[in-house]
């Protein structure tokens, strides 16, 4: 692709929020230039919210540009205020560590690290470590007026809470953040630094830094937030975040997130967070307006997005775990998987000696809660309503140690989409 239609590109997809001057700046990107995004590492996983920044750097990488992705192992002692009601707690240096490296691993997905525009992921403590307090104060902060940094939204409006404030540290954390840029521009050439929108006045700290420090050119751009139309921020759930790490988030919880986004946001997320065509994300858009049942829009963007995260194993293992919970046979399955599949179940624990004494189907149903009682039961197994493991019972009988899904759960079905689990501890 070539590197001076980069911003036609983000424009239709709607990816483009602020920029300084924006002619100025597709023109500076007629031709192959380094930028960065800076990631906090607050966390050894990066979750949604960090996929449409890390998709603008790859997709700025598919333009023929240079991305580095900046993880933050010195602002990530100190803490970003933007977005904040109140200080947050300070990491180790040994937690910081340990999180640079998840999140290095993780990049490695998004980002081409060989060839001519290589991506690189850079460590800001790598060049603050060495940095005394007073080196700072003297060389870089005599250079960025108080007023400018009071004038911040990201300052501002903590500085406005009666009930927390902002600390001298967190606000010191706008100077550090403008001084990678300034060390990026020089050491290696980086011009263009983006972020989301909420970034805007810690990007423009360090446009303006660049040009009092060494008279740099510099540029700015955002995106907008991740956000439903409601204005609620994406990727959280009952259960918390939704990561990229599939320890933290399996491959099918993942892709159940994105089968379940609203009609009023998928076609957004498409444009946003995947890399097909506009002629494929119109017809996708129009299906939602005329067979909204279908959720082909939801579909795809499910898809798309568990392949491109976890590869063809996590669409495969997400589209089975699907399947199963709309009745396929289940095999070759563990307790964890069957947990996650089944979160929103029923489950009763029985303990091995109970269940060796004898637990009919009938028993089960009735103690996991399928059946109203004995006979209820009895009549659903005779009416074909009920399933061992998804495979349908024509009669009552004793369960045994063979009718395990997995190492300890024997799941239940009664009519097609009443489930539950009996766990032999």
């Amino acid at each position: 692709m070539s590197a001076s239609n980069i911003i036609d590109e983000l424009k239709w997809r709607g990816l483009v929020n602020q920029s300084t001057d924006e002619a100025e700046l597709k023109t500076h990107l007629n031709q192959s230039r380094t930028l960065y995004c800076g990631f906090d590492p607050t966390a050894s996983s990066l979750h949604i919210g960090s996929l449409l920044p890390l998709m603008l750097l790859r997709r700025f990488q598919r333009f023929g540009h240079k991305p580095l992705a900046l993880v933050g192992g010195a602002t990530g002692m100190i803490g970003d205020p933007t977005g904040k009601s109140e200080e947050r707690n300070l990491l180790s240096k040994e937690t910081l560590a340990e999180n640079v490296a998840g999140l290095k691993a993780q990049m490695s997905r998004f980002l081409d690290f060989d060839g001519a525009n290589a991506a690189h992921v850079v460590n800001n403590f790598d060049w603050m470590s060495g940095f005394s307090f007073l080196e700072f104060l003297r060389d870089v902060g005599k250079h960025v007026p108080v007023n400018a940094m009071l004038a911040k939204d990201s300052v501002k409006s903590r500085i406005e809470r009666a009930d927390s404030g902002i600390s001298y540290t967190e606000f010191s954390y706008m100077l550090l953040q403008a001084y990678d840029f300034v060390h990026l521009n020089k050491a290696l050439g980086c011009t263009l630094q983006i972020g989301g929108s909420d970034q805007w006045g810690n990007i423009t700290a360090g446009t303006d830094l660049g040009r009092r420090m060494n008279g740099a050119s510099l540029f700015g751009m955002t995106c907008p937030l991740l956000l439903t139309s409601d204005g609620r921020k994406m990727g959280k759930t009952e259960r918390g975040a939704v990561w990229l790490d599939a320890q933290r988030t399996s491959p099918y919880a993942f892709y159940q997130y994105w089968i379940n986004v609203a009609d009023s946001d998928v076609v957004m997320c498409l444009r946003y967070l995947t890399e097909l065509s506009r002629d494929e994300i119109e017809a996708l858009e129009e299906s939602t307006k005329t067979k909204p049942g279908e959720r082909a829009a939801q579909k795809s963007l499910a898809r798309w997005l568990t392949e491109f995260i976890h590869g063809k194993a996590g669409i495969d293992a997400a589209l089975k775990a699907t399947d199963i919970f709309f009745g396929a046979e289940i095999d070759s399955l563990n307790d964890a998987q069957l947990s996650e599949i089944f979160a929103d179940v029923p489950s009763v624990s029985v303990t091995k000696s109970e269940f060796d004494i004898g637990i009919t189907v009938v028993d089960a149903l009735a103690k996991t809660g399928l059946s109203a009682s004995k006979t209820d039961a009895k009549r659903a197994i005779s009416s074909g309503a009920v399933a061992l493991n998804n495979r349908k019972l024509d009669a009552d009988r004793q369960l045994t140690h063979e009718d395990r899904a997995s190492e300890s759960v024997i799941v239940l079905r009664n009519g097609k989409k009443r489930y539950a689990l009996l766990r032999i501890a």
